[in-house]
């Protein structure tokens, strides 16, 4: 692979000033400037713009209407404040009302006088302001997406901030004058509507906001929403953000809540909101991305089974067993937890359910030879059983889980195991790879096993191996944490399952299966679907006819087979989100080939230190996982020494080495301790990511959560910070990073070169801080956003030759406070 030298990267900021030195603004550029286009002037004495979405900007005299005399003055106003925002979204049928709260203070010693500016989606309509206090009556109006765009370039170019341009392609509310005192505060309220997107089963809704890690991402913002409708609405789903869940009203269509999790409350970019209809079957809808190549591209479905099953008797009757680890390193409350849960379990099972109960330290005991239904007097029973449990010996992990699985099967039930551990083997059999072969060998009876691993003795990627054969998942208790409420959180889930070992497959015009137009599955294996879930499938398709898919599976106990049909006319990239989960997907399961691996390394061989990322394959592997991570701006633990400034972009094999070191020295010989399970973490989260994750945000190797800000994901594209600037990540690797043209910020170029990016839903790219390289229409482009272009009939200043003084042209690395 070709590289870019050192010279080029460490010299890069000074390059792109002497260029820009270099650079001549043509006349016809100059004849541009001088018109900025039609806009609205602001009213006398305004002294802030506030956009909700991104952050506040001092005016003072700096725009038009904010003269007088003809003399500009400086400005002592401080920048208002945004505390917060939130979002009460109405929607019916495919109408949405939007109602955002703004809450804003003021720090400084002057009252000052602002305007509201709120990018919305363009058709919306304006149906209400108003703010706090006294006033003149407070008004709104809806600015369509072309003038706006004019009142954002005159903006931009006075305050010498690209930011708001990542908003172009928007129409724009705009609110008349309000006041916020002297350090005190202001509370807005604005409503506007619009009418959400159909497509097939599928209702989208999008609340534009920015996509910036250090504007917008930072304002806490929290969004609820409220659906009704003649029709019943099924699955939920937000690529964008992470959903608490959904609140559903008993009331068959009635209405449905759903709001932003705690943790959503800072994500940046546009919240998007999709619905499937709920028609009593399965529905599933999907969204797709057209490569760059013109062959096929990425797809994203989603498969929805009814959120209420009317009657209960319809859904598969369960046989849950509960395995409870009783050695002695459960003293301290964690017994006292895992019985409180398995009583919980017990009580929580639907009338002619059935469980049963094995606890294991030494040895293995059993409740009952065979699952017994739940009932008054074996719930009473169960209790006196585990209250006599007390933590005592070792671990014999592999008796226990044979056990579990090789007891008599209930008729017409699925089985479930959770299986709760907080040690490693040390009794009986203790060879990693041993025991998942035996659970796999042993569980004929096709039972879902969820474990639950305790604390920071565990082997990680034994147990994330033994659920993943038997389509469960892992769930990690940090030390501290209530192991009653982990597993409680799994099993409340776990209702039905209403289509059981579903499967997908793409068939031809005379219904035969095509194994060559799909690839690249994530995942592999589809889950079973819970009362109200949604499955999220990604993968790569070729071609663009149509998608004939198949989806079978034991819906409510009887095998079905349900038909959909996708045309891919709607293929876009402003389902930027689409191949950027699927990234992230398949980071995670090409990792868990690495991880797995070592389980086949002898005690020795992990004790010296075997270096197995040396072979060919797993090289290999190291090598996807890397181009991966830097094409799409997707880091892992093994990766993020992308996001510092010390790594050298240009030098690949030497990032291929660091990645194949810390997937050797943490994926294949960290079994367990923090640095293990932190990877157990990761790689559930990354599995079955169906939102993005901007931040980067993980787990480090001491089980501490860190986020990354030197990777920035603007929509499909993703940039990384080096020397001051931000370079886009398809140009990792060239050997030449010479631009092939200079846009300044402000001139005519730099506005057609926005509206571009527009149109292909990247115009947050455009919108960076600073010097930005990136590739567009074929083109290596320069784009100094920290350069403004003279006006037409003012002399430019002359630019230095060498790079700014706040410019890092020596590419020294920068303190990152992140343990990874």
């Amino acid at each position: 692979m070709p590289t870019i030298t050192n010279l080029a990267l460490k010299t890069f900021a000074a390059v792109a000033a002497a260029v820009v030195a270099l650079a001549h603004v043509p006349a016809a550029d100059a004849q541009e400037l001088a018109h900025h286009g039609h806009h609205r002037s602001f009213a006398p004495g305004v002294s802030h713009v506030v956009v909700p979405q991104a952050r506040s900007w001092v005016l003072s005299s700096q725009l038009p209407g904010l003269t007088h005399g003809g003399t500009h003055q400086p400005s002592h106003h401080a920048e208002l404040g945004i505390e917060s925002v939130h979002a009460q979204v109405e929607i019916l049928e495919q109408v949405a009302t939007t109602h955002l709260e703004v809450r804003l203070v003021n720090p400084g010693g002057r009252d000052a006088e602002a305007v509201v500016l709120l990018p919305v989606p363009v058709g919306a309509a304006v149906t209400g302001f108003d703010f706090d206090g006294a006033a003149a009556e407070p008004t709104a109006e809806l600015i369509p997406a072309a003038e706006a765009r004019a009142t954002y370039d005159d903006i931009v170019r006075r305050l010498k901030d690209p930011a708001l341009l990542e908003f172009a392609g928007y129409d724009m509310l705009r609110s008349s004058v309000f006041p916020v005192p002297a350090g005190g505060k202001q509370r807005l309220r604005l409503t506007y509507t619009q009418v959400c997107d159909v497509d097939g089963a599928r209702t989208d809704f999008v609340l534009p906001r920015s996509e910036s890690l250090f504007g917008g991402g930072r304002i806490p913002w929290t969004v609820e929403v409220t659906l009704r409708g003649s029709r019943p609405i099924g699955a939920l789903y937000s690529p964008s953000h992470e959903l608490d869940e959904p609140l559903r009203s008993a009331a068959a269509g009635g209405p449905i809540s759903v709001r932003t999790s705690a943790a959503a409350s800072t994500q940046p970019g546009a919240f998007r909101l999709s619905w499937l209809r709920d028609s009593g079957t399965p529905e599933a809808s999907l969204f797709a991305y057209p490569d760059a190549d013109g062959d096929g591209g990425y797809f994203l479905l989603m498969a929805g089974v009814p959120a209420r099953i009317a009657d209960a008797a319809e859904l598969p009757k369960r046989e849950v067993t509960l395995v409870i680890d009783c050695s002695g390193s459960m003293r301290g409350g964690k017994l006292d937890q895992a019985v409180s849960a398995a009583l919980q379990v017990i009580e929580g099972l639907e009338d002619g359910e059935t469980f049963n109960l094995i606890d294991y330290s030494n040895q293995v005991g059993v409740f009952s030879a065979a699952p017994v239904v739940k009932s008054a007097a074996t719930i009473a029973e169960a209790r006196e059983y585990l209250g006599r449990l007390r933590p005592t010996g070792g671990t014999n992990i592999h008796d226990a889980l044979v056990e579990a699985l090789r007891q008599p099967t209930t008729a017409d039930s699925l089985g479930v195991v959770l299986f709760l551990t907080d040690g490693l083997p040390t009794v009986g059999t203790r060879s990693e790879l041993a025991i998942a072969t035996a659970a796999r060998k042993a569980n004929a009876a096709g039972r879902r096993i969820f474990t639950f691993g305790v604390g920071e003795d565990v082997n990680a990627p034994l147990l994330d191996r033994i659920s993943e054969d038997a389509r469960g998942t892992t769930t990690y208790v940090d030390p501290g944490q209530d192991v009653e409420l982990a597993v409680d959180g799994v099993f409340r889930k776990l209702q039905g399952p209403v289509l059981a070992l579903p499967e997908l497959r793409l068939v031809n015009a005379d219904g035969t299966t095509n194994t060559r137009r799909l690839r690249e599955l994530c995942p592999p294996v589809m889950p079973d679907l819970y009362e109200g879930q949604s499955a999220i499938l990604l993968g790569r398709y070729h071609g663009d006819e149509p998608l004939d898919l198949r989806l079978t599976g034991d819906f409510l106990g009887t095998s079905r087979e349900f038909a959909f049909h996708f045309d891919l006319d709607h293929a876009t990239t402003r389902n930027s989100f689409v191949p950027r989960l699927w990234a992230s997907r398949r980071i995670a399961y090409l990792t868990e080939e690495v991880r797995q691996a070592g389980a086949e390394l002898t005690a020795a061989q992990l004790a010296g230190r075997v270096d197995l990322m040396a072979e060919g394959r797993y090289a290999e592997l190291g090598e996807e996982i890397l181009r991966l991570s830097t094409t799409y701006g997707v880091l892992s633990e093994y990766t993020a020494f992308l996001a510092l400034e010390g790594s050298d972009l240009g030098d690949w094999d030497a990032l291929v080495a660091d990645a194949n070191r810390n997937l050797n020295d943490r994926a294949v010989l960290s079994r367990s301790g923090a640095g293990g399970v932190n990877q157990g973490k990761n790689y559930q989260a990354l599995k079955a990511q169906s939102c993005l994750n901007v931040t980067n945000g993980q787990w480090s190797s001491a089980n501490q959560r860190v986020e990354f800000s030197g990777v920035q994901q603007i929509a499909d594209v993703a940039f990384y910070q080096r020397g001051g600037a931000w370079i886009d990540s398809s140009l990792v690797g060239s050997a030449d990073l010479e631009p092939d043209e200079v846009i300044e910020l402000g001139s005519a170029r730099h506005k057609q070169l926005v509206g571009e990016l527009a149109l292909l839903g990247r115009a947050g790219a455009g919108a960076l801080s600073g010097r930005v390289l990136m590739s567009h229409g074929g083109q290596k482009l320069l784009v100094c956003n920290d350069v403004l272009a003279p006006e037409a009939g003012v002399a430019a200043s002359p630019l230095p030759a060498e790079a700014p003084a706040d410019t890092n042209t020596n590419n020294e690395t920068e303190t990152l406070e992140v343990t990874l």
